[in-house]
């Protein structure tokens, strides 16, 4: 028997469709059962990857007592984060305030008012290690809706009056003198060893590194470059890098980047690829190009939906056990490969039980000394794991974070002459554009799965990420559809995502929320107002418009003060105010130029605002550009005033500070 959840479009959801809990979406009509009921809300939270959540939907959501009880005495809400961010922040703000750390599963407690009154997040079947167990926190809690309600609806009004008062207002600016101070307070936290930020755990800082490796190429600072290099360097050689098809796990459990936790995220992965892009741009290190192209194949191999989008995840979990599909024991190598193959790849990647069980998650510290033999050995396990039985995909496509992949694969395939990204690039464009928008209301719709959109509206990160992927694809096509498909987008988002000169992350005519979500932080992806810096510094380099100059720099005063004190959640605005501080630069190339196209993504500065096309391509910084001698001329650009025209891509290439 199926719940309420079998219809919709997650499959985060669809994962608990057939639970024996009386399970809602989150919708009007969940909350006024509620108030009809006179029930409390329990509001789970999770995501189709996330590892604990399996655990206690096993243990408490597919038991039928557990799940009885909760029929009786609750109203049970399941929410997708990845559908529902707003949804998610609301809820983890208060989590953290009354509990001190989040994490998912989330699970919190409301009245009927969706205020929250008692949060936390994992709670297992049986108590273990001081912690209650789920059945005994919802029956203290049944008895506390008894007989302290009136003490339970004031925590839920003071919990929301607070937590919705401590809005961010956008202050100060991102000027030079922070960039070098948000530098130099990176090096204190950089580990010298082991290279990333902090200790354990490790997340890869895509955004920090972008930040870095601009702060390089404006400033010439060999620190910024060496902090990069020796953590995409470490990140790529250790296990959180799958070893054999490519593509990032989210983090690292130790400091060392041995051991991942397996998921991978198609975010993560969109925003490595572009850090390794820029760095072999910057570096022309080997290194750097085979994790971009291994990375960038793993999107199309893995993600990439039959509509032309990509997935979401890949589950951390196989046949309920984490990284099974991923590691290996000696016992597995000398089955799948002859008896000197095994010896040598149990040498070179470090098998030596590194994860649990005897198992081991293949490293490759150093460079084989045969590098064929690899690759018949790697080709070869590739086929052995097939045979395993595949992690579960989240396949529903999200606006934003495709177009952080659009963006990724752009640039790669412009700057590695890798055609077939910017045609997969294209295609995912295309599928947003198609299913997402909504022609006759201009709004954007979060997520789709199968080609069907789902109900989510788009928040501030969907139009700002879409619409930055549009503008760079648009660079490298010449397409002016995608110019026009951003330029609609952005309007939208003045008009809908900004109030007195501050950013929201959902939009004016979006459902209404006990408070309106505003975070500038980024973290594991950009955050929406960051993203909003740099689409509208691009769209404004694109058309000299002072309204797009001035959005630009508003959302980027949202993210000043945590750019100042805390530059690793920070990094995407950092990086935004380095391509501003560069100029921002211009490029406008007239004619068909691959050579011009690709200098001008590899060596302008990273994220200068591109145009490539015939003469008379109708945006306004190609007016007037023409070819010269007939041949494809490239113009360099800042505010619309332009240096002499080149025609070849080594004169281009001396137009920009030289990135060595």
């Amino acid at each position: 028997m199926t719940n309420r959840l079998a219809h919709t479009t997650s499959p985060y959801l669809l994962q608990h469709a057939e639970n024996p809990v009386d399970w809602w979406e989150w919708s009007p009509e969940a909350f006024a059962e509620a108030r009809r009921s006179d029930k409390p809300v329990f509001l789970s939270v999770g995501y189709s990857a996330c590892h604990w959540c399996h655990v206690m939907a096993h243990e408490s959501f597919e038991d039928e007592a557990t799940a009885a009880y909760l029929n009786e005495h609750f109203v049970s809400i399941k929410v997708d984060r990845e559908e529902r961010p707003d949804v998610d922040a609301i809820y983890m703000s208060a989590t953290v305030a009354m509990v001190g750390q989040g994490g998912w599963p989330m699970s919190v407690f409301l009245t009927p008012d969706a205020e929250p009154f008692f949060c936390g997040t994992y709670f297992p079947q049986n108590p273990r290690g001081g912690m209650a167990s789920f059945r005994q926190v919802l029956e203290s809690l049944v008895d506390a809706w008894r007989t302290k309600r009136d003490q339970i609806d004031d925590i839920g009004r003071r919990v929301v009056g607070q937590l919705g008062a401590q809005q961010h207002a956008a202050e100060g600016a991102i000027d030079t003198a922070t960039l070098d101070h948000a530098a130099e307070l990176l090096k204190t936290d950089f580990d010298p060893a082991d290279a990333g930020f902090g200790g354990a755990p490790k997340f890869p800082p895509s955004m920090v590194l972008d930040f870095l490796l601009r702060h390089h190429r404006r400033t010439g600072s060999a620190d910024a470059l060496e902090m990069v290099a020796k953590t995409c360097d470490r990140m790529a050689r250790g296990g959180m890098y799958d070893q054999l098809a490519g593509g990032f796990a989210r983090y690292s459990v130790d400091r060392q980047w041995i051991v991942p936790h397996f998921e991978k995220m198609l975010y993560d992965n969109a925003l490595l690829l572009d850090v390794y892009t820029h760095w072999w741009a910057v570096s022309s290190d080997p290194l750097a190009r085979r994790i971009a192209e291994e990375t960038a194949d793993f999107l199309l191999t893995e993600l990439r939906t039959e509509e032309g989008g990509f997935a979401s995840a890949l589950d951390a979990d196989t046949e309920g056990v984490e990284g099974k599909y991923y590691v290996w024991t000696p016992e597995q190598l000398h089955e799948a490969l002859t008896e000197d193959d095994a010896h040598w790849v149990i040498e070179l990647c470090d098998v030596s039980g590194t994860f649990e069980h005897g198992a081991s998650v293949l490293q490759l510290r150093q460079d084989p000394d045969d590098s064929d033999r690899w690759q018949r050995i790697r080709a070869l396990l590739r086929e052995v794991r097939a045979r395993r039985t595949y992690p579960g995909r989240d396949d529903k496509v999200v606006a934003a974070w495709n177009g952080l992949a659009i963006t990724a694969l752009t640039r790669a395939g412009v700057i590695l002459d890798r055609p077939e990204y910017v045609e997969a690039a294209s295609q995912a464009a295309r599928l947003v554009r198609d299913v997402h928008v909504d022609d006759a209301t201009g709004r954007l719709h979060r997520a789709s799965r199968d080609g069907v959109v789902g109900t989510a509206h788009g928040v501030l990160e969907d139009y700002t990420a879409y619409a930055q992927a549009c503008l760079v694809l648009f660079g490298a096509s010449g397409n002016i559809e995608w110019y026009d498909t951003a330029q609609r987008l952005l309007d939208r988002t003045i008009e809908q995502f900004v109030a007195d000169g501050s950013y929201f992350d959902t939009a004016a005519d979006a459902e209404q929320l006990v408070w309106r979500p505003q975070d500038p932080t980024d973290n594991a992806s950009p955050a929406g107002v960051s993203l909003a810096a740099e689409a509208f510094t691009t769209m404004a380099s694109m058309t000299g418009s002072v309204r797009y100059e001035t959005a630009a720099a508003e959302a980027l005063k949202a993210s000043a003060t945590i750019a100042a004190r805390a530059p690793r959640f920070a990094g995407r605005a950092l990086a935004v105010a380095e391509t501003a501080a560069a100029g921002p630069l211009e490029i406008a190339i007239a004619g068909r130029s691959p050579e011009l196209l690709r200098t001008a993504f590899a060596a302008a500065p990273w994220g200068t605002a591109i145009v490539h096309g015939d003469p008379g391509l109708a945006v306004p910084l190609m007016d007037g550009r023409t070819l010269i001698q007939d041949q494809p001329a490239a113009y360099v650009c800042q505010k619309f005033t332009c240096r002499l025209p080149v025609v070849l891509p080594e004169d281009l290439r001396r137009e920009f500070r030289p990135v060595n």
